[in-house]
């Protein structure tokens, strides 16, 4: 099967080879948790705007992929700027799935309202920022895996003969 999901890991470290990625593993098997065929595509790119807006373009245009989930860059650091990226290059934002991952986030704690991740679509291609803890990537990610085979399904639209439905369920037909 052909893969529909991308993982971006967005850290200078991580990019640089001075500390293991634990977000974007972690992101990969909560993927597979819905999806168990699907080998998602994986990156790891430096906290640079332009780096991270040419990933994403490339999944979502060349590769036409139909989740990219990014993992870091969404604080409030001088370097933190996948937010920026992530504006630049989708034409719809979603913001209701960045507010259900921060509402959730607050029950847990209060640095929750410093998150400024957002979600999108470019073209038939939604993306959604996650958060660089691995902590914080598990409860963001629990948020939104209930509404993601649904926001597939609806994007793509029965176009290219994925079912998205999570393992184990059935798309019901028209």
């Amino acid at each position: 099967m052909e893969p529909f999901t991308a993982i971006l890991t967005v850290s200078d470290s991580a990019a640089a080879g001075q500390a293991k990625d634990r977000s974007g593993p972690l992101l990969h098997d909560l993927v597979r948790s819905i999806w168990p065929d699907q080998e998602p595509l994986m990156g790891i790119v430096a906290d640079d705007r332009a780096l991270i807006a040419a990933r994403l373009r490339q999944w979502a245009d060349e590769q036409d992929v139909a989740l990219i989930l990014t993992s870091g860059g969404t604080g409030f650091t001088p370097r933190d700027v996948t937010p920026e990226a992530t504006r630049d290059v989708v034409e719809k934002e979603a913001p209701g799935l960045s507010e259900a991952m921060r509402a959730v986030g607050l029950r847990v704690t209060p640095h929750a309202m410093l998150s400024r991740s957002v979600a999108g679509i470019r073209g038939r291609t939604l993306i959604i920022n996650l958060s660089g803890s691995p902590k914080a990537v598990r409860e963001q990610f629990a948020v939104i895996a209930e509404v993601l085979p649904h926001a597939l399904e609806q994007l793509r639209a029965g176009k290219d003969g994925v079912h998205y439905a999570r393992a184990g369920e059935h798309r019901r037909e028209a």
